[in-house]
């Protein structure tokens, strides 16, 4: 049995996950959807008031970003879209921040692109 790897970037979790329950009807070998960013971390986890609250850097504020170290907290908030007044620029596409991993066999293959490409992936 040949198997295929799928990478495939999506706009919101759930092009993605309704993507991931059809490869699964296809019986996908395996299926994963997960968030991805230019920084490592997931960012702040609840609500605070950044005045009062204590929290470690402007980066974890804007970027969502875990840091490790105050030279690395500098760096990332000296970032343009910091500011929320730019993405960064660069051309590069953004707004695409959800990937989906799939192994599948080769038979279905082909089925699991058309699946993707109609739910708004991009391989």
């Amino acid at each position: 049995m040949a198997e295929k790897n799928i990478l495939a970037y999506f706009h919101s979790p759930e092009q993605a996950e309704g993507a991931a329950s059809k490869l699964k009807a296809l019986r996908a070998i395996d299926v994963q959807v997960d968030r991805f960013g230019r920084y490592a971390g997931s960012g702040l986890q609840s609500v605070m008031n950044p005045y009062a609250g204590d929290f470690g850097s402007l980066a974890s504020l804007t970027q969502a970003a875990h840091v490790s170290t105050p030279d690395e907290g500098i760096l990332i908030a000296a970032d343009p879209a910091a500011s929320g007044l730019s993405d960064g620029g660069g051309g590069g596409v953004t707004g695409i921040d959800i990937i989906l991993a799939a192994v599948v066999d080769d038979a279905v293959y082909e089925q699991a692109v058309r699946v993707i490409q109609s739910a708004g992936g991009t391989m």
